[in-house]
C-alpha cells in the first residue's frame, strides 16, 4: 500500500485544492494562516467578493477585503477555530454578499497544524443550499408538511407535528428532508424562521421584537442568538447593512 506522505512528496505542485475547488461555482474555498489573512481562494471566493482577480486577496484579512462591517464575523468566527482547535462542522449560514445579495450555506472550518500540532491557520468550504426541486415524489409527499409550517412560522411546529402532517415517522421525514434540501427537518425548520425575520429586518422598519414575534421567537433574546448564529449579525446590525426600503 503506497504512504500517503510520501506520495503527496512527490506531487509537484503540491496538493491544494484549489485548482479543483476552481471548477466548484457553489462552493467557497479558501486556506488562510493564523492572522486570518487568505492564503489560498478559489474563483468564487474571488466573485463574491467582487474582486478582479486572486491577488487582491491573498495576503489580506476578510475585514480588510469586504470592510468592517461584513468582514468582522467571519474573522470573530476564525479565531473561535484557531484558538479553541475545534472544528466547525457544517454550520448553516447565511451570507451576506459583498454586492449585498444574501445566501443560505452550509460551512465547515479546519483547524491546520505543523509538526509540533500547533495550530498554524485554517482551511474552510461554504457550500451553497440546492434549490429543492419541486417535481420529485419526495417532495410532494413532504408538500403537506411543508405548507403548514410555512403557515405558522409564529408558532412554528415540531418535528414529531411536521412528520404527522407528511404521514411520515421523524425519521423517515427528516432523511427525505436531507435529500430534497440537504438540510435536517430542524436545521429546515430554522432556516425558514430566519428567512421570514431577514426578510421584515431588511424590507420594514418593525420594532425587532414584533420580528422576533413573527419568527418564532416569543423572548427577544433567543431570537438574538439564534439570528447572531445563523447569519453572524445581530438584528439591529444586521438592519443596518439593508436600511428598510416600506413600512
Amino acid at each position: 500500500m503506497t504512504n500517503v506522505a510520501q506520495f503527496l512528496k512527490q506531487v509537484v505542485p503540491s496538493i491544494t485544492g484549489e485548482e479543483l475547488f476552481d471548477h466548484l461555482s457553489d462552493v467557497v474555498y479558501f486556506v488562510k494562516d493564523a492572522t486570518d489573512a487568505y492564503l489560498i481562494v478559489n474563483n468564487t471566493l474571488v466573485v463574491r467578493c467582487q474582486a478582479t482577480s486572486k491577488q487582491q486577496l491573498l495576503g489580506r484579512t476578510p475585514e480588510q477585503v469586504m470592510g468592517p462591517a461584513l468582514g468582522q464575523p467571519f474573522t470573530d468566527q476564525d479565531q473561535t477555530v484557531l484558538q479553541s482547535g475545534v472544528p466547525l462542522l457544517s454550520q448553516l449560514e447565511l451570507h451576506i454578499h459583498a454586492n449585498r445579495t444574501v445566501g443560505w450555506c452550509l460551512t465547515t472550518k479546519l483547524p491546520l497544524r505543523n509538526n509540533r500540532r500547533q495550530i498554524i491557520g485554517l482551511m474552510g468550504v461554504s457550500q451553497d443550499l440546492r434549490l429543492p426541486n419541486t417535481e420529485t415524489d419526495e417532495y410532494r409527499q413532504m408538500a403537506t408538511a411543508i405548507r403548514f409550517a410555512e403557515r405558522n412560522i409564529a408558532q412554528p411546529p415540531s418535528i414529531s407535528q411536521l412528520a404527522q402532517h407528511a404521514n411520515m415517522s421523524a425519521y423517515q421525514l427528516d432523511r427525505r428532508m436531507r435529500h430534497v434540501f440537504g438540510l435536517t427537518a430542524g436545521q429546515w425548520l430554522s432556516k425558514i424562521r430566519i428567512d421570514t425575520a431577514q426578510r421584515l429586518l431588511q424590507d420594514t422598519d418593525r420594532a425587532i421584537s414584533s420580528i422576533a414575534w413573527e419568527a418564532g421567537y416569543a423572548d427577544q433574546s433567543a431570537f438574538s442568538r439564534q439570528f447572531r448564529k445563523a447569519t453572524s449579525f445581530t438584528p439591529r446590525n444586521y438592519r443596518n447593512a439593508f436600511p428598510p426600503t416600506s413600512d
